[in-house]
């Protein structure tokens, strides 16, 4: 199995911090960033080759989404956001993705940090603090291999290279957690959300998956 492991070091003081990418996967990735709340981090998008490694330097309080790209040329196939291999720049991935999550100094000066398939999947992650108490979290399984039938995104050779949301297929407000459906106690996981959660029990996988999710 194969992984993008993020290493997240603190610095004295906790005004910044240092996540090193790692590819783990075979192939080469397009790691990209969305800010959220704060200031934009060192980089917002790169290529990283296989078993390559890269620090970015995030300031804190921040708050913001790190994916990967994938198959990527003019364009990506998975995560692509209007840039192709270029820095994001302000811009989200394009679902299928794995995302992770992070808000540094949040409420009572914490970090707070998750991976989510909300968006789909298109490889696993893990999220590594150094020097920490904090736990590992991930989506180590490979999610791709059993996606469920018409949420795949095909890869060059045919192999399914992301895996869509049931919010991206369908577009309907129970499975997008929109509307009425907005709310803990209106909004249930769909079929291919429980599939998601049972491949990787720690990840986020629907809007409102806050009990069993790190």
């Amino acid at each position: 199995m194969y992984f993008t492991d993020l290493n997240i070091a603190r610095f004295a003081g906790g005004e910044a911090a240092k996540f090193t990418i790692v590819d783990n996967c075979p192939n080469t990735i397009w790691p990209a960033a969305l800010t959220g709340t704060g200031s934009q981090p060192s980089t917002t998008g790169f290529e990283l080759a296989s078993k390559a490694t890269k620090p970015i330097d995030i300031p804190a309080p921040w708050s913001g989404r790190i994916w990967a790209r994938t198959f990527c040329a003019a364009t990506c196939l998975t995560g692509e956001c209007g840039k192709g291999t270029g820095p994001c720049s302000g811009a989200g991935g394009a679902p299928p993705v794995t995302l992770v999550e992070f808000t540094l100094n949040g409420d009572g000066g914490k970090d707070f940090y998750d991976v989510s398939n909300v968006d789909g999947f298109n490889l696993p992650v893990s999220i590594t603090p150094e020097n920490s108490p904090c736990a590992t979290t991930s989506c180590a399984a490979n999610i791709n291999e059993g996606c469920p039938a018409g949420q795949e995104v095909k890869g060059p050779d045919g192999a399914t290279v992301g895996c869509k949301s049931a919010c991206a297929v369908t577009n309907k407000p129970e499975d997008c957690c929109t509307g009425e459906f907005n709310n803990a106690e209106k909004c249930k996981p769909s079929a291919s959300s429980k599939y998601f959660k049972g491949k990787c029990p720690q990840a986020y996988s629907y809007a409102y998956d806050d009990k069993s999710s790190t």
